[in-house]
């Protein structure tokens, strides 16, 4: 695929977006290297590393075998030789295998050699469900990495954030975790500029301003706020809703901002309900902006259960519906 465009701002979904930006990031710092399961004569399973071999050549964009911890380890032994390297791993699920990797070794290299090393390591990952896949290819894992000191995990909701987002990732010296939503790969296009750019780390995003209740969300749940805003205008309510962009570092200053003009918060997340990155936003929240709260803190969230097959997988997703009654019972509160 690897996407040139002409003029200034490109329509692009968020697959085209991620493979501009490597692309862009690959010309920009010789250091950097792209590797895991078909992403080089493939292109990816989901055709985001598409065209980029031919582009940069075998020794800069390569296959690997099936195996999660030897990909995260070599790009381990690759970062403590200088170069950048930005592994995928091909589902979410299959990262369990890489968790020891990730945790003992990538997350603690700076605090382990006291600053003399760095690991600037980029994991890309689809993630989440809504795509009808089999059982481990639609886990939404970032709480499960949350709680690791030392690691970055960004997660954006569209074409434009991704582009920003990763373009960022490449300039950070600590490993950082790119969750991309399968749901969002092709959802929709948007406008995006062809130069490079870089979005801030640990910022949230306002995705809409508002006055009566804070909708906190991330990756494809944003969406899905805005569309139960767009109904809840229709019930004269007005929802502030907050991109977070980055799960590690969380922005809980912007978050609880917001809650201190709307006195109301909602937070949507598609992963399991419980010890999850919503539960340790409404803890900040409770500490920092209590007095605030016009109501309880809600959260519309996935099950406590694990993601189910296909047929239940909807029921398991939030959706408008839970969200717009979530708003509305705050509201009545």
């Amino acid at each position: 695929m690897y996407v040139q465009v002409g003029g200034f701002m490109a329509e692009v979904n968020m697959i085209q977006a991620i493979n501009m930006a490597l692309a862009q990031e690959m010309e920009r710092d010789k250091r950097i290297v792209i590797f895991g399961e078909d992403v080089g004569k493939n292109g990816g399973v989901f055709r985001v590393t598409d065209g980029l071999q031919d582009k940069f050549g075998q020794e800069r964009v390569f296959d690997t075998p099936l195996a999660e911890s030897g990909i995260i380890g070599t790009a381990v032994g690759m970062a403590y030789a200088g170069l950048r390297p930005i592994p995928e791993i091909q589902f979410d699920g299959f990262s369990f295998l890489a968790y020891n990797q990730i945790n003992a070794h990538a997350a603690r290299i700076r605090n382990r050699t006291r600053g003399r090393y760095s690991m600037p390591i980029i994991i890309r990952m689809p993630y989440g469900g809504g795509v009808r896949a089999l059982e481990l290819h639609a886990e939404p894992i970032e709480g499960m990495f949350a709680n690791i000191p030392g690691i970055t995990i960004l997660v954006p909701s569209g074409p434009y954030e991704a582009k920003g987002l990763l373009a960022a990732a490449a300039e950070w010296d600590d490993p950082v975790l790119f969750l991309e939503h399968k749901r969002l790969y092709r959802a929709f296009k948007e406008n995006v500029p062809e130069n490079r750019y870089t979005l801030p780390i640990g910022k949230c995003r306002i995705a809409r301003e508002g006055a009566d209740v804070t909708i906190v969300a991330w990756g494809a749940m944003v969406r899905v706020a805005e569309n139960a805003a767009n109904e809840l205008r229709n019930d004269g309510i007005s929802c502030e809703i907050i991109d977070v962009r980055a799960i590690k570092p969380l922005d809980d200053k912007a978050i609880a901002d917001s809650v201190r003009k709307t006195g109301r918060l909602v937070i949507v997340q598609e992963a399991m309900r419980g010890f999850s990155a919503s539960s340790e936003i409404a803890a900040r929240i409770a500490e920092k902006a209590l007095t605030s709260l016009r109501a309880p803190i809600l959260r519309v969230t996935g099950y406590d259960v694990p993601v189910p097959l296909p047929k239940l997988e909807e029921y398991f997703i939030p959706n408008e519906r839970k969200v717009k009654s979530a708003v509305l019972d705050v509201m009545r509160y």
